[in-house]
């Protein structure tokens, strides 16, 4: 086979070994965060910080939920990373925007954060303040041994089918997942400009 047969040989499996139980208690989660007037803070780096960018953009017009993901503000990204350190700029973010009980951290990572591994310590001080607070957490990550499975409500593992393709397909993935989600009936709450001209 090509290297491109291959690859799409991949990801053909790990779309058929996503776990839909659990896709389905993060939709359940983020309908109840919406029900009780909560928010959605997506959390990511690198190429998982794009998607979450995206993903705000689909859950506010398409569910109808209030959205917000800390990257999409570099300024205020880049002052705290120069002041205060890496670590700490999606804590203090959230911490700004006064995170309660009623909001949802939902984490799109690789690993998922590990403190042990110095990998994205700043999605592990997020989540240790959200459970702080008990905000509920969601994650679609590609490894279950980071700190966002440990900790998460509800969290959707892309499944690695070949370790040297762990981060493109976990960041692939949850875009699958998030347009599943805001496709979702229980989440859906405004028709998709495509499908409205049929």
């Amino acid at each position: 086979m090509s290297f491109a047969e291959e690859y799409i040989a991949e990801s053909a499996e790990v779309l058929r070994r996503l776990d839909a139980g659990v896709i389905e208690e993060l939709a359940q989660l983020l309908a109840g965060v919406r029900a009780r007037g909560g928010r959605l803070f997506i959390l990511g780096v690198g190429g998982s910080a794009a998607n979450a960018s995206h993903a705000v953009n689909d859950f506010r017009k398409i569910c109808g939920m209030e959205a917000y993901c800390p990257t999409d503000n570099v300024s205020e990204l880049t002052a705290r990373t120069n002041d205060e350190g890496w670590a700490s700029v999606f804590e203090s973010w959230l911490r700004v925007s006064r995170l309660r009980a009623e909001d949802c951290v939902l984490v799109f990572s690789v690993g998922g954060g590990n403190l042990e591994k110095q990998v994205s310590p700043n999605l592990v001080s997020a989540l240790r303040y959200a459970k702080s607070v008990g905000a509920a957490i969601g994650g679609v990550i590609g490894r279950a041994d980071g700190y966002t499975a440990q900790v998460a409500d509800a969290c959707v593992i892309v499944p690695a089918v070949n370790p040297a393709h762990i981060t493109p397909h976990a960041e692939a993935f949850q875009a699958v997942v998030w347009h599943l989600l805001v496709t979702h009936p229980a989440l859906k709450a405004a028709e998709t400009r495509w499908e409205s001209l049929r």
